[in-house]
């Protein structure tokens, strides 16, 4: 479990986050959604101390995280898998090699130790055959699941995904979001996505936070927000007319 209290961020004058609380659920799909500059990508960034807080705390499991020492805060970052919005994979390294990198920089395994660890995961995200590839000779969405892979080689507590879907077709996207689920359920992992897919948080947003100029607007699960009578929020979800079929079938 993940608690943020109240936390601000500013970068000059510019206030971005506005004093947000919220708590992020072991074991489930913990959203956070908004408009491009309403402050989403910030939050993400600062809940994993990529920006340091003004104000405010962020506890992993009841420990302090904000505001630490630099040793401590290294301790709670071993626990923490992350998916980059654009994979983040080193182009002349192989599929393997990228799930190896942080074995080999984080954990005391051997050498066959971290391959049998790499292909153990790559098993996971149902690529097989694919180890010894290089990112340029695979698709999109084989990119991100080798990300995944990657994310879960340390056996996070904590899995967080910056857009995970970006850049992929509808049909790779469930792909995704269903190996995330699964990886998810399977770890008992407390996940974060930052995403602005709709169909994510339709399918397998168990809890949804709106970000809203810089404040939690809103939260609830995915069967809430078709109930919502929150402006904003409605303006944001059913902006086309894909979402409100979508809002019928639920």
């Amino acid at each position: 479990m993940i608690e943020v209290k109240n936390i601000h961020k500013s970068f000059g004058d510019n206030h971005v986050l506005k004093g947000i609380s919220t708590i992020f659920e072991r074991g489930k799909i913990n959203l956070i959604i908004g408009k491009s500059g309403s402050g989403k990508t910030v939050f993400l960034k600062s809940i994993i101390g990529l920006h340091e807080i003004d104000k405010g705390e962020i506890l992993y499991d009841n420990r302090t995280f904000s505001g630490t020492k630099t040793k401590f805060k290294k301790t709670i970052r071993k626990e923490l898998g992350m998916v980059f919005q654009g994979g983040a994979l080193f182009d002349s390294e192989t599929v393997e090699r990228n799930v190896m990198f942080p074995l080999e920089m984080f954990s005391d395994m051997s050498f066959e130790e971290q391959r049998e660890r790499a292909n153990f995961c790559l098993k996971k995200v149902n690529l097989l055959n694919a180890n010894h590839l290089f990112p340029s000779e695979i698709s999109g969405g084989m990119q991100k699941r080798v990300a995944i892979a990657r994310a879960i080689s340390l056996n996070p507590k904590y899995l967080f995904c910056d857009e995970p879907n970006s850049g992929l077709d509808p049909a790779t996207s469930i792909v995704i979001d269903n190996l995330i689920k699964d990886i998810s359920e399977e770890f008992d992992m407390t996940t974060i996505i930052n995403t602005h897919d709709m169909n994510s948080v339709v399918e397998i947003g168990d809890k949804i936070t709106y970000i809203h100029e810089g404040q939690k607007w809103w939260e609830g699960s995915n069967n809430d927000i078709f109930s919502s009578e929150n402006k904003e929020l409605n303006d944001f979800v059913f902006v086309s007319k894909k979402m409100k079929l979508m809002m019928k079938r639920k």
